[in-house]
């Protein structure tokens, strides 16, 4: 194997080579003017706005002053509303429903001002990554502006930010086929290929990457290559393209044994991208190749799997990479965006400018961002070999030193629910067919007789997933939303389903009810379920961990815990954490009852120092997408989607009272 694909490289695998750069003033701080012009709120991804309007002594105070319902921009209501809107000079805009119509609305109202569509027909209805996706991207072209978005059926679109009609000059008539000019050929009904997250418009370059359908049983180890690309932002020309999966004459492709490289596919950028304008690098949160959960079709490393890849904002030529998985089987890779800040690491001179990556493990890595060089160590560590036929796993794996992992990682008897001595007695007796062991346990060829899985925490969901993390640029304080599921990986041979040789199922002949993972309706480890963490990036320390969600009402009125003490537990869910002057903000995914007798969940916040709760507002059903903020007419609102269980996606707008 390559020394190369072990670790980072800039430039050449003999050393670094360094960027020059000025000044090292703070170059990420957050949104500026009481705008929110990115999906992350900026380049960086920081998710943070100075704003201090609401705080902790006023946001119970806070009122529903307009929502934006998104049942009719579809064919059928949408339950599923991912998005996080812009506020760009008074508007609101945002995808929505299951068309994934582009709605600019009043910031201060919620007055629609007006709606784009695109009717995709067979293709819209082929594609992986349908409804509505995480939102769109504006472009300041020195005008009214642009708004920048990609269809369900991979085509993108830039629009005028006034008028919501198409720009002409901008590919043809508006649009850009993303299925051409990608270095494979891609059949626009099978081609299997789209993009949830948003494009990145960076100065005059377009990035866009690319996402698969979910890789647990692929009918194929051949599938579409997630390749990446920069486009020019005035007309849609591609200026460059990295492969993602390194061709027969380029660097890293000898991490691809038996050619395996010609015909493996996924290992794109399906989560968010970011960007550092003032060093031109792009960095690119990468996953994994085709199979999620086996890997005896593609031998080797894998590069650039599971990678932060540094590329040039204007080439797109590779800078450095640094894979945290090599040769995955646990899909884990990487499902949301680089979050950039330059902080005072204790013990180095002066500001680093650094790049913190969340992880579905609940590791987080933090790199040097000019460099790639690990700001703590990331030891190699042997771990478990396979027993799956076919299988050659990696002999070691990167093991963080700092910051320790904000969720739990492996499964034990320890982890087990313990709410009363027969729970547990039950859940020992469940566990006995199932493999359990430390992070990186190879998954198991499901077996009725033996065990049916590998049981797995983080989930193949994590720990952390698309919404990502977010860092105050001020104090270099880092918050994770985190959950702790329980999952097992069992693969089965299925040549009706698939031509490779193992996919991931369940033993032949066990019911359901035999191999589900809870304990007469609870979950089969201890809470917490969700949890927010805060990690000082000073000094790689997590300064304190609170559960986040309601205990559910299962769990609160379930008849084996009538007068067992459980704290609040937390909940699993897709949550994001919005940072402002003084707070911590974060919607509750899933639904509880309240006090008061109603169905819903809490926006909540914390104080950021601390995590101590500080304010709660009602919502009518669970948040789905992650919140931001915005001044407008001298008032803050914080705005987010929610949707689920039946209620279909809206937007939420609260402010104080006038």
């Amino acid at each position: 194997m390559s020394r190369c694909s072990r670790g980072l490289v800039r430039g050449t695998c003999f050393g670094l080579l360094f960027v020059s750069v000025g000044a090292a003033a703070l170059a990420q701080e957050g949104t500026a003017n009481g705008e929110w012009r990115h999906y992350a709120g900026d380049l960086a991804s920081t998710r943070y706005s100075p704003l201090d309007q609401i705080d902790g002594t006023n946001f119970n105070d806070l009122e529903l002053v307009w929502r934006m319902k998104t049942d009719n921009f579809g064919s059928q209501p949408e339950y599923n509303f991912e998005g996080t809107p812009l506020m760009v000079d008074g508007v609101v805009y945002t995808t929505a429903g299951t068309r994934r119509s582009v709605v600019a609305v009043d910031a201060g109202t919620g007055e629609y001002l007006w709606m784009h569509r695109l009717d995709e027909g067979e293709r819209g209805a082929a594609t992986p990554r349908r409804l509505s996706g995480r939102g769109l991207a504006y472009r300041d072209d020195g005008g009214a502006g642009q708004i920048i978005y990609v269809t369900p059926g991979y085509q993108m679109i830039a629009l005028d930010a006034a008028t919501g009609q198409r720009v002409s000059s901008f590919g043809t008539d508006g649009i850009v086929d993303l299925m051409q000019n990608m270095d494979q050929e891609i059949d626009p009904l099978s081609g299997s290929i789209g993009l949830h997250a948003t494009p990145m418009v960076a100065g005059d370059t377009i990035i866009v990457g690319a996402a698969h359908v979910p890789g647990s049983a692929p009918v194929s180890m051949r599938n579409t290559k997630g390749y990446v690309r920069g486009f020019d932002a005035d007309t849609g020309a591609r200026r460059w393209i990295f492969h993602t999966i390194p061709g027969g004459d380029e660097y890293g492709n000898d991490t691809w044994l038996n050619e395996s490289w010609r015909y493996t596919g996924n290992t794109g950028v399906w989560g968010q991208i970011s960007v550092d304008t003032e060093l031109g690098i792009v960095y690119l949160p990468t996953e994994m190749p085709t199979n999620d959960y086996y890997g005896g079709h593609r031998h080797g490393d894998n590069l650039f799997s599971d990678s932060i890849v540094a590329v040039d904002l204007e080439t797109g030529d590779r800078l450095w990479h640094y894979q945290v998985i090599h040769h995955d089987v646990w899909d884990w890779d990487f499902p949301c965006a680089p979050v950039l800040v330059d902080v005072a690491i204790e013990g180095r001179p002066g500001i680093t400018k650094v790049v913190a990556q969340p992880s579905k493990q609940g590791w987080l890595y933090v790199l040097d961002r000019e460099t790639g060089e690990p700001i703590w160590p990331i030891e190699e560590r042997a771990v478990e070999a396979s027993d799956v036929p076919g299988e050659l796993l990696a002999l070691t794996q990167p093991f963080p030193t700092r910051p320790p992992a904000y969720d739990r990682q492996g499964v034990s008897v320890d982890d087990l629910i313990d709410f009363t001595p027969v729970l547990r007695a039950e859940a020992l007796e469940l566990v006995a067919k199932f493999r359990l062991g430390p992070i990186f346990t190879p998954p198991v060829v499901a077996d009725p007789d033996g065990r049916y899985g590998t049981l797995m925490l983080p989930s193949t969901g994590g720990g952390t997933n698309w919404p990502g993390g977010s860092v105050d640029p001020e104090t270099g304080i880092f918050y994770q939303f985190s959950f702790t599921n329980l999952v097992s990986l069992g693969l089965v041979h299925d040549p009706e389903r698939s031509d490779m040789d193992f996919i991931r199922g369940n033993p032949a002949g066990v019911a359901p009810r035999d191999r589900s993972l809870n304990i007469r309706g609870l979950p089969l480890v201890k809470p917490p379920w969700g949890r927010i963490s805060a990690i000082d990036l000073k000094t790689g320390d997590i300064i304190w961990q609170i559960a986040h969600g309601e205990t559910p009402d299962n769990v609160r009125e379930h008849p084996d815990l009538q007068g067992v003490t459980i704290p609040r537990t937390g909940r699993p869910g897709r949550v994001g954490t919005l940072i402002t002057k003084t707070l911590v903000i974060a919607g509750e995914g899933g639904t509880f009852t309240t006090p008061s007798g109603e169905v819903g969940a809490m926006l909540r916040a914390y104080d950021k120092a601390t995590g101590v709760e500080v304010g709660e507002v009602y919502m009518p059903a669970s948040v789905s997408g992650s919140p931001m903020t915005y001044m407008h007419d001298g008032a803050q609102y914080i705005v987010l989607a929610v949707s689920g269980g039946g209620h279909p996606g809206e937007l939420l707008a609260y402010r104080l009272p006038d």
